[in-house]
């Protein structure tokens, strides 16, 4: 140590608002390390890092902590290189208010990361041992992803001068390209003008972020972490689920993951359906996805049908949009066309906007949308179209749960790219944030609507040109979601619970056009008896699903608050 330096600092760590970072290295002690890992929050997770004899650690308390499955990954600084160019649509900067800080814990959330009180980041904005940064959206101002850092140096006195790199996570709704690698370069280029020797990251040893890493230079170091056995951990310990429980789709496994939590048991029947039964106290109940057996088989023929879903729910007096069938003759859809402006055409029976063509302005159009509709059924409905966002409200047990705008696929051009060449690349994107669930589709709608923005598809926009590539926000076609629950006003939030009670159904999609979520206009567009909890996330969605199965597997507090609020109700009929 060289004269005038400060010596390390013993049993260091820091609180970064989920959890802690505990510097092994500076623990002469492992019974100590175990110590400090005990006194880990309720809800949060601490992680030791640098343990250097993780085997003598483990043997101190192996019911407590375990050795975490991922790998230390290291940036020598001395060697860095800039980027050769620079992000597009988006820029790097610190964290600067509240509103950051809330939009960072809403990337969390939609990560499944451990989310932190927002006013921490707040009071650590000064700080000089930890320093956050996001990515901003240059038109809208969104936040599209964060980065936290941690200076060895400022922490414990690092003789190393070391730094390390903690929770990198982008909007996975998030369209631009190299959010995470502009994040990982700006926190590298902080850190050097710092003085920092390398910068390091922890990482799942199967996560695919293993690759950016490793193209921006960083190396794999022998370097150990350990961690607390706590429910947050949980699948880092007990080992993997059976092959099985990979084969579902993320709408099933969200709820066989709740329901295994619970300690209820999940027999998957059929994975590539989405099938599986869930037993608890003697209750069986048979599941796909979302849907179950205490959905009635004329809910579902309600449902199944849009025509029949609209006079349902009309009658309740849930406003609908102007429709007719396709076989009303050319004259009376020529008429209709006149007097709406635009149409929307659809198959009386589908899902997951197979088939709908949107924003219909010709007789020519109406009839190759009608064409398009036959492929999946005989009877096309003919609708005025509203203009406005899509509004799915997810409401289980006559309670809306979740609201959330959905928005149709788009595209940024990039000044190099064909336009069909971007929507892969952006199907691409959306598959890897959705497991597969998620693209858009390269069809005759998709042509239509580029068509209707003034493009072909191998036009060559200008960099920066956002274009409409869908009409319809589903997102098995490509579309994003934008949680709106908090704000969503009253009067949609009526509607959606006059449908379900209509319908008589226990848990559904409804889906409305509204000028805006915070507004009371509405038209009501239709009713999904199997919608896709996992979307909706960081709503409870599973959590009150799993509640209407087995209300026994709730806390007994939760069930007390539950069996109020039904009292505290209006009747059906009020």
């Amino acid at each position: 140590m060289a004269a005038g330096e400060e010596a390390p600092k013993a049993d260091a760590s820091i609180d970064c608002g989920w959890g802690r970072i505990v510097f092994g290295q500076t623990f002469a002690n492992p019974k100590l390390l175990i110590e400090t890992l005990r006194a880990e929050v309720p809800d949060r997770r601490d992680i030791a890092i640098y343990v250097r004899d993780p085997h003598v650690v483990l043997a101190n308390a192996p019911q407590e902590v375990f050795l975490d499955p991922s790998h230390t990954y290291r940036l020598d600084l001395s060697t860095y290189r800039p980027a050769a160019t620079h992000p597009q649509g988006f820029f790097i900067r610190r964290l600067t208010s509240e509103i950051d800080a809330q939009a960072i814990n809403r990337i969390y959330a939609a990560r499944a990361m451990v989310t932190v009180r927002p006013d921490f980041f707040w009071r650590q904005r000064d700080a000089r041992s930890i320093v956050y940064f996001v990515a901003e959206d240059e038109h809208t101002g969104q936040i599209l992803g964060t980065v936290t850092g941690i200076d060895h140096s400022r922490v414990f006195n690092d003789p190393e001068k070391g730094a390390s790199l903690w929770c990198l996570a982008s909007d996975p709704q998030a369209h631009h390209r190299g959010i995470g690698e502009a994040l990982v370069r700006r926190l590298a280029e902080h850190f050097i003008a710092r003085g920092a020797g390398y910068l390091d990251l922890s990482v799942l040893h199967d996560n695919p972020a293993i690759r950016l890493y490793e193209k921006l230079g960083f190396r794999r170091v022998p370097y150990f972490t350990v961690k607390r056995k706590n429910q947050i951990n949980e699948k880092l310990f007990t080992g993997p689920e059976a092959d099985d429980y990979e084969a579902l789709n993320p709408y099933a496994q969200l709820i066989v993951a709740e329901a295994r939590r619970r300690g209820i048991s999940a027999e998957i029947t059929d994975a590539e359906g989405g099938f599986f039964r869930l037993s608890y106290g003697g209750r069986s109940i048979l599941c796909r996805e979302s849907l179950s057996e205490l959905t009635t088989a004329v809910a579902m023929s309600i449902c199944d049908d849009k025509s029949v879903t609209r006079r349902c729910v009309e009658a309740a007096g849930v406003r609908v949009p102007r429709q007719m069938t396709s076989d009303a003759g050319d004259e009376a859809i020529a008429a209709f066309l006149e007097e709406a402006g635009g149409l929307v055409v659809k198959p009386a029976r589908g899902e997951q906007g197979r088939g709908i063509s949107v924003g219909v302005t010709t007789l020519d159009e109406v009839h190759s949308a009608v064409d398009a509709a036959k492929a999946y059924c005989d009877t096309v409905l003919i609708e005025e179209m509203v203009e406005g966002e899509d509004l799915r409200l997810i409401v289980i047990n006559f309670r809306l749960v979740a609201a959330a705008i959905r928005r149709p696929a788009h595209i940024v051009a990039d000044g190099r790219s064909t336009i069909a060449e971007l929507i892969e690349s952006q199907s691409a994107r959306r598959r890897a944030a959705t497991g597969g669930e998620s693209a858009i589709p390269l069809d005759a709608e998709t042509e239509r609507t580029v068509h209707s923005e003034g493009f072909a598809m191998d036009d060559v926009p200008e960099e920066g040109k956002e274009i409409r590539v869908r009409r319809t926000a589903n997102l098995h076609t490509g579309g994003t979601i934008h949680d709106v629950t908090d704000i969503v006003h009253p009067k949609l939030v009526e509607a959606a619970i006059a449908a379900a009670r209509a319908i008589d159904i226990p848990v559904v999609g409804i889906d409305l056009m509204v000028k805006s979520a915070e507004g009371p206009d509405y038209a009501f567009i239709e009713a999904n008896e199997r919608p896709g909890l996992a979307n909706h996330e960081p709503q409870p969605t599973a959590e009150r699903f799993v509640d209407l199965l087995f209300p026994l597997s709730m806390p007994a507090g939760a069930r007390q608050f539950a069996r109020d609020a039904h009292k505290n109700e209006p009747e059906k009929n009020e």
